[in-house]
Parts: structure tokens; C-alpha cells; sequence
């Protein structure tokens, strides 16, 4: 298969959330999307091997056009993910992983675009609002949206929250507001890594108070996974889950780790995970998703359909 003081924590068990993973009710974007949860055109969110497009619009063959100079400006958004942040918590995970992936070969820039979080709350009313359209398109004000070649709202509780279908519509009007460019969620992203990485049977570990969590969990059902298990910390504020250290991460993956589950998904990407992703996966012995690492990789997934960031170093979503 491929850190303490955890506030007071809840246990949900949710094995009735049973489906195929590779698409089933909602998750019916398998392996060749048309532009439904990632709310981009076909040839924009194409999965890896599946061809390329432009080519026979150039009317070379691939080696000819390789040689072709390209335009700077391409070049630039080419080389870049925008990702749209409520706030200050834990977007320093997102240069680390990019020192990462560059120590590893791939060089990618990963700018933190900040939006207005509003009341910083785990609760319906204050996610819904904090992920509100209006939020999001005055956050690609600037120049670092305007050079990136694909943009995600790293944002995992202010998109599940809508339900499968609202957050569909999140990531449709963010990808309008960002010109037509390919775009998503961390929702999203963590249905389509826990696919990459073969898993149908997750356990959640949640910072979340424990109906916050519970959606979570119901938005994964949806996708097509069992839900073994949801585990709630009940944090409030994105404020507190960004002064978590390993140790406390740790104990809450080990905590809601379940022999059943072939994986361990942790949502927040208020969350510092980044640093110590192998440490979680020798410790488990599985696959541990995070939000930021699923954001990172999902924003590589829009920009290079036909290629795969190899980073061990960020666990086994970029084993290769």
C-alpha cells in the first residue's frame, strides 16, 4: 500500500457510506473528466497518458512542436498553481512543499493567494459565507493568479460543506472568474488522490467539531468510498488547528486510524502536515492524505495533465 493534546474527540462510526470508487452517484468524472467537479474544458483536465491536444491544432507532430519556442507568458503560467487560502493558518505548508518538490526535481511556483475568511468557524453558516463566490473572485485580484495556469480553492471544509453538487458549482464559477483556467477544491482533490493511490475503504481524521466532520465523511460516501470511520477533535477555528505541531497531528491520524480503512484522510488545510508525511505513513503503515499535500498534487494534476510529480518526501500520493 501503497501531535498530543487533541481536544475532546467524538467517534462517528460510518460504514453505511458504501459505493465503488471509481465513480458512482456523484462521482461520475472518472479517469476522462468533462469538466464537472473541476469546472474546466475536457482537454484541460485530461488524466495523465490519455493524449495531448494541441499538436494536431498546430498541425506538427509532437517532436516538431517540442522544438517550437514557446511565449514567455505561456511559459510563465505554465510553471504555476495559484491557490485561494481563507486566511492565516498554515499556507507556509506550501512553499515547504515546494522547496520539497524542487529538491526532488520538479520545479513548480505554488503562491498563496489570501480571501477574506470572515468569521474563522467550523460552522455551517461561517463556511458557507467564507466559501461565497464573491469571496473567491477578489481573491484572483493580482498579479500571481494572472500568471498561473491553474487555480484551487485550498479549502476543504468552505467546499464540502456544500454537498457534492454545490461544490461542483463553487469550482465551475471559480474556474469562470479565473478566465476559463482549470480549477478545483480540496474536496475534490482528496476524491480524485484517494483514487491515484487505489484506496476505496478510508478512515477520516478530522480537526473538525464533529458535524462539520460527519459532512466530510458524507461528502466521501457520495464520491463512491466506505467511510469506516469519521474522528472529530471539535476545534472551532482554523486559528488553533494552525498551532498543531507533528506530535499533535500524530496522535490525532493515529487515533482516527481504523484496521478496516486503506487509508487515513485528514482534512484542513489550516493543518501543518507537510513536514512530516512519511513519519504518519511508516507510523500507520497506509496511506495518509492531507489537505494541503492533496491540494498541491491536485494543482499539478490540472497543470500537467500527461506528467506526475515524483516527491517521496511527500508521502505516497507522489510515489510516482
Amino acid at each position: 500500500m501503497r501531535a498530543f493534546g487533541v481536544p475532546t474527540e467524538t467517534v462517528t462510526d460510518a460504514g453505511t457510506a458504501t459505493g465503488s470508487a471509481t465513480g458512482s452517484a456523484a462521482g461520475t468524472e472518472t479517469g476522462t473528466e468533462t469538466g464537472s467537479e473541476t469546472g474546466t474544458v475536457p482537454e484541460a483536465v485530461r488524466e495523465p497518458g490519455t493524449g495531448t491536444a494541441g499538436d494536431a491544432a498546430v498541425g506538427r507532430d509532437t517532436a516538431e512542436a517540442e522544438r517550437q519556442p514557446r511565449d514567455a507568458a505561456v511559459d510563465r503560467a505554465a510553471e504555476a498553481v495559484a491557490f485561494l487560502y481563507p486566511g492565516h493558518s498554515a499556507e507556509d505548508d506550501f512553499p515547504r512543499a515546494a522547496r520539497l518538490l524542487r529538491a526532488a526535481g520538479t520545479r513548480v511556483r505554488l503562491p498563496v493567494l489570501h480571501t477574506d475568511i470572515g468569521t474563522d468557524a467550523h460552522r455551517v453558516d461561517a463556511l458557507l459565507e467564507m466559501g461565497a463566490a464573491a469571496r473567491l473572485s477578489a481573491g484572483l485580484a493580482g498579479p500571481d493568479a494572472a500568471g498561473a495556469g491553474a487555480v484551487l480553492w485550498a479549502c476543504t471544509s468552505g467546499s464540502f460543506v456544500r454537498g457534492w453538487s454545490g461544490a461542483r458549482e463553487q469550482v465551475r464559477a471559480l474556474a469562470a472568474a479565473a478566465g476559463g483556467r482549470p480549477a478545483s477544491s480540496t474536496s475534490f482533490a482528496f476524491v480524485h488522490a484517494a483514487r491515484a493511490v487505489g484506496v476505496s475503504r478510508v478512515a477520516v481524521a478530522a480537526t473538525y467539531p464533529g458535524d462539520v466532520a460527519g459532512l466530510f465523511g458524507k461528502f466521501l460516501g457520495d464520491a463512491g468510498f466506505t467511510v469506516t470511520g469519521v474522528r472529530s477533535a471539535g476545534i472551532i477555528t482554523a486559528a488553533e488547528v494552525g498551532t498543531w505541531g507533528p506530535e499533535e497531528v500524530l496522535r490525532l491520524v493515529r487515533a482516527g486510524d481504523r484496521p478496516d480503512a486503506d487509508a487515513v484522510l485528514v482534512p484542513d488545510t489550516a493543518l501543518h502536515t507537510v513536514g512530516c508525511l512519511p513519519e504518519l505513513e511508516r507510523e500507520l503503515g497506509k496511506p495518509v492524505l492531507t489537505a494541503v499535500q492533496v491540494t498541491v498534487w491536485e494543482g499539478l494534476r490540472l497543470l500537467w495533465p500527461e506528467r506526475r510529480a515524483v516527491c517521496p518526501a511527500l508521502g505516497t500520493l507522489f510515489a510516482g
